[in-house]
């Protein structure tokens, strides 16, 4: 049983993919909506490249991924357990003050995000499961999937989708939150009696993803910036309405 569930979530990951492959490809999103002008096709790519690469990485990725998540996850929930590393930093505590708990608890919301994105595929899963379908999925089954959750499940996994990237979009925090996470695994690889290799990997992964995200939004206007915040969550919470309010 364990294996079937194991080739299910292996079809929804797949066709999940497939889909969000699709849903940004430059051609099928100009032709939905009209886009902001800095939205061009060199940016579409990169925002699709940052979706497949940390959001719904492959099968391949994966199980690296969710290892050092399943580290983390002990930290995410329980940010204080972080904040207790940082108390004996001068330099972050004169630099941030009264805001570094704030700080920290913004990153660990985002990593939160990532998190988010596996637990919506389990839900599928689930609904795969329910439904006595068996993989390959095609796109109508994903969407028959994403029928079979609840509306607040739904809601729950767009608002994720949008705290990650009003984080990441957020030139000044998501810059302050790298600079605290980097002196974290700089401290715990300090103490390797007391942290884990996965454990530091975790956070180490949670770095690049926050950083490759921050580098989605550089070199670009404040205005831009803010188009393209607002335009990704529009069409993130468009396309999952429109497939959980469809009958086909």
């Amino acid at each position: 049983m364990e294996s079937d569930n194991k080739d299910v979530l292996d079809g929804v990951i797949t066709a999940y993919r497939a889909i969000i492959e699709d849903r940004y490809q430059y051609e099928n999103i100009k032709e939905k909506y009209t886009l902001p002008a800095s939205f061009d096709a060199e940016r579409i790519n990169r925002f699709r490249r940052y979706f497949l690469e940390y959001v719904y990485p492959d099968l391949e990725q994966r199980d690296a991924l969710n290892e050092a998540f399943e580290s983390l996850d002990n930290y995410i929930k329980n940010p204080d357990k972080l904040l207790r590393i940082l108390i004996d930093s001068s330099r972050l505590i004169f630099k941030f003050g009264r805001h570094l708990p704030k700080i920290l608890k913004a990153g660990i919301q985002a990593l939160r995000s990532f998190r988010k994105a596996n637990e919506f595929e389990r839900k599928l899963v689930k609904s795969a499961l329910d439904k006595a379908q068996t993989p390959p999925f095609k796109k109508e089954d994903i969407h028959s999937f994403i029928r079979g959750l609840s509306r607040k499940e739904i809601d729950q996994f767009i608002e994720s989708s949008e705290s990650l990237f009003s984080v990441l979009h957020d030139r000044k925090l998501v810059k302050k939150i790298q600079e605290i996470v980097e002196y974290l695994i700089q401290k715990m690889k300090q103490r390797p009696n007391v942290y884990s290799e996965a454990e530091i990997k975790g956070l180490s992964i949670g770095y690049e993803m926050i950083k490759n995200g921050d580098q989605l939004f550089n070199e670009m206007s404040t205005e831009d910036q803010q188009q393209i915040f607002e335009f990704i969550v529009m069409v993130e919470r468009d396309t999952l309405d429109q497939i959980f309010n469809s009958t086909t």
